[in-house]
């Protein structure tokens, strides 16, 4: 049963300009694993945008508010096939995920980016019976 869904919309630009603004500091949004597929990317602004659009996402239909680095976007990689990563997937802290596990939840993802523009939508779903 769908507990939640929700979506956020960014513009690029906007990470752009809070990276240039932030330098360093901007980093701190995001977990090592984001970092580093990230940088590796020519341009990691739109990806960047995509993950900032997730932890948002989470947060509307997560019902308590929660720090940047306590949700995160994964990629893992993937055995042969013609794609390096697999579907992205959302990752959390002991906490929330404890949360998650308490309630039956599970977390459903989808990004999208260009240039211009980075979305996410995040469904939450109740699979088990809550204990």
């Amino acid at each position: 049963m769908i507990v939640a869904v929700g979506h956020d919309l960014i513009e690029t630009a906007r990470i752009r300009g809070l990276l240039d603004r932030e330098g360093e500091r901007f980093y701190r949004l995001f977990a090592p694993a984001e970092l580093e597929y990230c940088a590796r990317l020519a341009d990691p602004v739109p990806s960047y945008a995509a993950r900032f659009a997730a932890k948002e996402a989470f947060q509307k239909v997560w019902p308590r508010p929660h720090g940047w680095r306590d949700v995160w976007v994964e990629r893992p990689r993937t055995q042969g096939g013609p794609f390096p990563y697999a579907a992205p997937l959302l990752g959390f802290s002991p906490a929330i995920a404890a949360q998650m596990k308490l309630h039956g939840w599970s977390a459903h993802l989808s990004l999208t980016h260009t240039r211009e523009h980075a979305s996410a939508v995040v469904i939450l779903e109740a699979r088990e019976e809550r204990r």
